[in-house]
């Protein structure tokens, strides 16, 4: 069976930095649901389109391709005590946006004194990425999969 639209790949897959550093692996492999859901970065899937199990795939990204660009203003510092407890580097929060009023994911990357800085950026903006992968399998997706617009069960989404 060919990779097409409503239908759930599997994968293994790897990315890597432009110096060939490994970023990220899958212990398992991950399962998504194929055809413009937003589940899989945009140039993966279309790199995946038309493949069958056993394929490969060897795509590089420029940053706005993949994580995006790295935004200053997504960094910020401050005072310890506005944190409602003990804080350690890695330490996620999520926090509103006062511009925007989005809630914002911010990842804690330092701690000096009384001052924490958090960082609302993907660990991986502004890094220009390789994925490398490969098709596990490919079924097609029940209608309850494409009405939700993920994958249930095994490796994916569980209600």
């Amino acid at each position: 069976m060919q990779i097409a639209k409503d239908t759930v790949v599997t994968l293994h897959y790897e990315m890597f930095d432009t110096d060939g550093k490994q970023l990220d692996k899958t212990e398992q492999p991950i399962a998504y649901l194929h055809g413009g859901y937003d589940n899989i970065l945009p140039l993966v899937e279309e790199a995946l389109q038309g493949k069958t199990v056993g394929d490969s795939i060897d795509v590089t990204m420029e940053p706005e391709d993949a994580f995006g660009e790295f935004e200053a203003e997504l960094v910020r510092t401050e005072a310890r005590d506005v944190f409602p407890m003990e804080v350690e580097e890695g330490m996620m929060f999520e926090a509103d946006d006062p511009e925007t009023g989005d809630v914002l994911l911010f990842r804690v990357t330092k701690i000096e004194g009384d001052q924490v800085t958090v960082d609302a950026n993907h660990p991986f903006a502004g890094v220009k990425i390789r994925f490398v992968g490969k098709v596990e399998d490919v079924r097609e997706a029940s209608s309850e999969e494409i009405t939700h617009g993920h994958v249930h069960g095994e490796h994916g989404h569980h209600h």
